[in-house]
């Protein structure tokens, strides 16, 4: 075995998620995928949530559902059943094993899964519109890739710091951006909620893609906006670096949510990175 599949096993990922339907909603439009590339299994096992990094590393997605009737639920579950096919015909069937690569098949399948979503919302009239929003994290030895079309959110914990490493696709934050809003006018702006892509409702999307090299003791923690729009980064982040236990800190959050109010649904993944493959935060 060469020295990238050894350091690649050196990597040990603690991890657990949770999707809640919140207290407002009567059902629930997330979907949340966790997957070890490598042994390919895309379920929250035992030995999921404890694994080491292969050589194909693993993947984490939350996707949010819009639409009406159950079009919503029906848009985040086709996005991560999708992604996931794609990624077992090119990159897990695939002999590439180099973290560029994994970021350029990641990328392909989240268009496939735009593409097969708009199709299936132009061929039955009550689909007309469905969509979803998609945040993923693609772990590959010290590498941690991340892909998002609309909202949900990837932040990164690191020595008592929290950094939002995607970035919105919402008119808020284009006009915050432009200069046009205050952080604080777009908290209360009744167009917080508008985001300017999703998968499913055009032919083709723009992937906004990213990565990190990872340090000893991440936390990577991937949500929707049930939770962000309700929970604050440094909340986040006392939570996670408080309970060391991944399940233990989905817990936690979503009960905070919902103590607020639970006006949406709810979805975190909370991903914990060790093992003598990384090295340690600067």
């Amino acid at each position: 075995m060469g020295l990238f599949g050894f350091r690649n096993r050196a990597v040990s990922l603690s991890l657990y998620a949770r999707t809640d339907v919140g207290r407002a909603r009567t059902h629930n439009e997330d979907t949340f995928l966790v997957a070890d590339l490598t042994t390919r299994r895309p379920v929250l096992a035992p030995e999921v949530r404890e694994h080491q990094v292969g050589d194909k590393g693993s993947l984490l997605v939350v996707a949010d559902g819009m639409g009406g009737a159950a079009a919503g639920e029906l848009a985040s579950a086709m996005a991560t059943k999708i992604i996931y096919a794609q990624m077992l015909a090119t990159w897990i069937e695939g002999r590439r094993s180099d973290f560029r690569s994994l970021m350029v098949f990641l990328q392909q399948s989240i268009e496939a899964a735009n593409h097969e979503i708009h199709q299936q919302s132009l061929s039955e009239p009550s689909l007309s519109g469905m969509g979803t929003t998609l945040t993923a994290a693609a772990i590959l030895g010290d590498k941690v890739g991340f892909a998002q079309i609309g909202d949900s959110r990837a932040y990164l914990v690191r020595q008592g710091q929290v950094e939002q490493v995607t970035r919105d696709q919402s008119l808020t934050r284009r006009l915050i951006d432009e200069g046009r809003l205050t952080e604080a006018e777009a908290e209360a702006s009744p167009g917080r909620n508008i985001i300017l892509q999703a998968l499913g409702p055009r032919p083709s999307v723009e992937v906004a893609v990213s990565e990190r090299t990872a340090r000893r003791g991440d936390v990577l923690v991937l949500c929707s906006d049930g939770l962000s729009g309700v929970v604050s980064p440094d909340e986040i982040l006392e939570i996670v670096s408080r309970d060391h236990d991944p399940a233990v800190s989905c817990e936690g959050l979503v009960e905070l949510a919902n103590s607020r109010g639970g006006p949406d649904n709810i979805t975190v993944i909370v991903a914990r990175l060790n093992g003598s493959g990384l090295r340690e935060p600067p």
